[in-house]
């Protein structure tokens, strides 16, 4: 059975690890991608840019310097120099030892694990290239129709499908905007991506009577206390919108919270 990203097809509300198990484990490597897993993610989100030989690597910042014990731009290393890089142990010495994973690596992951990835083009200088390399790489693996390529840069995007029949892409916007459905269609996307903050049932209804789905990403439940201290619970409309049916995936840093949350609803399948 094909993967689908419509909860309504799925059977079930989505999980999706946001940089994988981001909050307890160094983002965007293969403990985090696994960890989501375990912790009832469905999907996981990376983050893509190029080495200056033109490897795809899960990566959000154009450098290495913030996750790593490394220093400088991506696109100015090789894989080589990427792959001796320490990609844990500033997040915590138990992680010492490891690596930024390609994104090669990454999808055998998701394929022989049955997990949805969520792909974000983060690659400034090149995004077109990034894209043909990981359109190339879902072919090749059979990925396709488990991965939703997705970015900021719409223009990208509508270019994107233009060059890869089959493409699955996802348009990121955080503000709402007064035609979503008008928005993907110019673009090409199947989906799109919002914060919580931004979400509206209405255009919930309106994206999935188009044949549209949705990404929320909802905060950690620290964040979230500014609202409980204040005597606010945005909680109850997002569980009841989820087991309405309104919304295809939870993201989230905390994976045990989004699981949890979608548990509530019912709609874990």
């Amino acid at each position: 059975m094909a993967f689908s990203f419509l909860a309504r097809e799925a059977g079930r509300v989505h999980v999706c690890g946001h940089r994988g198990y981001s909050l307890h484990y160094p983002e965007n490597t293969l403990p985090a991608l696994k960890a989501a897993k375990a912790a009832g993610a469905t999907t996981v989100e990376i983050d893509v840019v190029l080495t200056t030989d033109g490897e795809p690597i899960i990566l959000h910042d154009l450098t290495v310097d913030r996750t790593t014990d490394g220093h400088g731009f991506a696109a100015d290393l090789s894989l080589e120099q990427i792959r001796r890089l320490d990609a844990g142990v500033r997040f915590h010495p138990a992680f010492a030892g490891t690596k930024i994973p390609t994104v090669a690596e990454a999808l055998d992951w998701a394929k022989a694990d049955d997990m949805g990835v969520v792909l974000e083009i983060k690659e400034a200088e090149r995004a077109d290239v990034a894209i043909d390399c990981v359109a190339a790489l879902l072919r090749s693996t059979g990925t396709v129709d488990r991965v939703s390529v997705i970015s900021f840069d719409h223009v990208a995007l509508k270019r994107a499908v233009e060059r890869h029949a089959g493409l699955r892409t996802e348009a990121i916007t955080h503000a709402r905007q007064a035609d979503p459905v008008g928005v993907l269609k110019a673009c090409g996307a199947k989906s799109v991506s919002i914060e919580f903050d931004m979400f509206h049932p209405d255009d919930a209804k309106a994206l999935h009577e188009a044949g549209f789905s949705n990404r929320v990403h909802v905060p950690r439940p620290d964040v979230l206390a500014e609202y409980w201290r204040a005597g606010r619970d945005p909680l109850p409309d997002l569980v009841q919108w989820i087991a309405d049916g309104l919304i295809d995936t939870i993201s989230g840093d905390d994976v045990p919270f989004i699981s949890m949350l979608v548990r509530r609803a019912g709609r874990a399948g």
